[in-house]
């Protein structure tokens, strides 16, 4: 039986309606570039070009402070983790639960290689599985692709998706990925400190017509909203999968309660709309063996179905004009970009684009979308807010899960200088999901480890620096992170010269 079912899994997997205004005629583009480039933005897009001139326009000349970010960049990071699949469900439950370690049986027989990599995405409203990583999870070869199919819809058109039958779906940062040896940098999964869903229904893209690309897989809100998150920024990982790069912030994740959960000194209380209490599918039965089936994947059940993560409030400004406490804008670890929709436009009023963003929908096909400079973006919290000037944006409607359009959304293009911590907060009551950051301190030189940097030069540092002494940059003892002289360019040799500069910084930033 092949139930197919139109289900609005919304942002992520499903744009009810995507506008984009076409450029005013009286725009001169005579001196725009086209640049190639591979961002993610929420509505199952990404961008695959920008078009502007060489060099955007110069910031306003507002003042700015120590807890102002002036001219954050277009595109953020990519929230990356590993993921992994089981066959942890339970019979006649609708219910996905969260655990805190891994549950089930990997349903292949190596999954330390069998894993995929996907994007922690708090702006998905349900998870979704490519078609090739979910054929490496071995899904397809468990028969846990179930009868029922999803249409998705994007940017540009619309593709068919299958909806799972129950399974285990877990995650981790791509720091649980080591390189299999020296001379092979594809990574083995390690398993043990994985956190995820049992008896969870995802969406499982089916092999891409011709021209289309796969499915990305997704880890969305159904799975974030049971777990904290910590994103420190300041320390990127990079793996390699199939002689693919990938590259992310360090993500570590805690169950919500979790008193090792990180604390930064400033706070965003969010929302979750519509409220929720719970994540399960939506069940069908075959009517000629009575068997139950998932019709839609699990998504957050409540008031209605489909809950995001909202800004109680948002500022932004624009050459006089402004939109204030605007409340309809999400927060998306899985966009890159940040977005704003037709109604704060017309608030800010504004005019010709300042450059253009070739989108790619999940069909292959692309469309123009224009894009912004604005002249703040201002997130109130308690203790430092977030403040930004000379901001990117990118001009899109997204349906709401709510009904109508979001505002728009706060993409990771506007955290890339801080450390912060997402806590989904399992739908506590008295204790709503929020966000805490910190800025990232300027780097200090001679901050060698550990790997990445803690901000002080201390013990660590002249331990690593003591391993690496003598060595070049073909020993087996390198360190590049104790090549610190001469500067700007050094001299691929740790010896006194480099020595001297950490006996200069010593027990800087030691408190």
């Amino acid at each position: 039986m092949n139930s197919h079912r139109l289900v609005q899994i919304w942002l992520l997997l499903v744009v009810a309606a995507v506008f984009s205004l076409p450029v005013a005629a009286g725009v001169d583009k005579s001196g725009w570039k086209r640049e190639e480039v591979d961002w993610r933005i929420t509505g199952r897009g990404r961008v695959r070009a920008i078009h502007r001139l060489p060099e955007k326009r110069a910031a306003k000349s507002a003042p700015t402070g120590i807890n102002v970010i002036d001219s954050p960049p277009l595109d953020g990071f990519i929230s990356w983790v590993a993921v992994a699949v089981t066959d942890a469900s339970t019979d006649f439950d609708f219910f996905a639960y969260p655990e805190a370690y891994v549950t089930g049986n990997f349903l292949t027989l190596n999954p330390e290689t069998d894993y995929g990599i996907g994007i922690f995405d708090t702006g998905a409203a349900a998870s979704i599985m490519g078609n090739d990583v979910a054929a490496t999870a071995g899904i397809f070869d468990a028969g846990l692709d179930g009868p029922a199919t999803v249409e998705i819809a994007g940017v540009t058109g619309s593709v068919e998706a299958k909806v799972s039958y129950p399974l285990g779906l877990f995650i981790d940062g791509l720091d649980a990925i080591e390189p299999i040896s020296p001379s092979d940098a594809n990574g083995l999964l390690d398993t043990s400190g994985m956190v995820g869903q049992s008896n969870a229904s995802i969406a499982l893209g089916q092999i891409p017509q011709p021209g289309a690309p796969d499915l990305p897989t997704a880890i969305g809100s159904p799975v974030s909203v049971y777990f904290a998150a910590d994103f420190r920024v300041d320390q990127q990982i990079t793996v390699t999968k199939n002689s693919e790069e990938f590259s992310a912030p360090k993500i570590t994740f805690y169950e919500h309660s979790d008193p090792c959960v990180p604390s930064y000194p400033n706070k965003i209380a969010l929302e979750l709309r519509p409220g929720g209490g719970a994540v399960a599918y939506m069940p069908g039965i075959d009517p000629c063996s009575f068997e139950f089936y998932p019709s839609t994947p699990s998504v957050i059940i409540g008031d209605t179905a489909q809950s995001l993560f909202f800004f109680p409030e948002v500022d932004l400004a624009n050459r006089g004009n402004t939109a204030l406490a605007q409340d309809e804008f999400i927060f998306d670890t899985g966009a890159q970009l940040t977005v704003i929709g037709t109604s704060i436009v017309a608030r800010l009023h504004l005019g010709d684009p300042n450059f253009e963003v070739e989108v790619q929908g999940i069909n292959g096909q692309s469309v123009m979308v224009d894009g912004f400079y604005i002249d703040s973006i201002e997130i109130p919290a308690t203790g430092q807010w977030l403040s930004f000037t000379n901001v990117p944006v990118i001009h899109l409607d997204i349906a709401s899960p709510e009904g109508g359009f979001i505002d728009g959304v706060i993409g990771m293009n506007l955290f890339v200088d801080y450390n912060f911590v997402f806590n989904g907060n399992a739908f506590e009551v008295l204790d709503p999901p929020y966000i805490e950051f910190e800025p990232i301190p300027e780097p200090i030189i001679a901050d060698i480890a550990p790997e990445g940097g803690d901000h002080k030069v201390n013990l660590l540092d002249l331990l690593a620096f003591a391993h690496a002494w003598l060595a070049t940059e073909g020993s087996g003892n390198w360190n590049p992170a104790c090549d610190l002289a001469p500067q700007p360019i050094p001299d691929g040799k740790i010896n006194g010269l480099d020595f001297s500069v950490l006996a200069q910084h010593w027990l800087e930033g030691v408190q």
